[in-house]
């Protein structure tokens, strides 16, 4: 059985605009889409978070393979 959910009259207004402008036959299908979208949102903040502490833990051995390349460049010596 579904829940039911108290929409202020703004939202409601809000939402049935969207439903206007996307096609999108209910005011559920309209809250379904919203929540896809917070959905993806918060698996790509969490995918930036998991990628700035890989960078993290690789960042200092990366500098010593640039340091050792860098001692043999070529650039240095022209």
């Amino acid at each position: 059985m579904g829940k039911p959910l108290m929409i202020q009259e703004e939202d409601e207004r809000r939402i049935e605009s969207l439903k206007r402008r996307l096609g999108i036959q209910s005011k559920v299908g309209v809250l379904r889409a919203g929540i896809d979208l917070l959905e993806r949102e918060a698996e790509r903040r969490e995918r930036i978070r998991r990628w700035k502490r890989a960078a993290a833990l690789v960042a200092p051995t990366s500098r010593e393979v640039n340091a050792e390349f860098q001692a043999h460049s070529r650039l240095r010596r022209i």
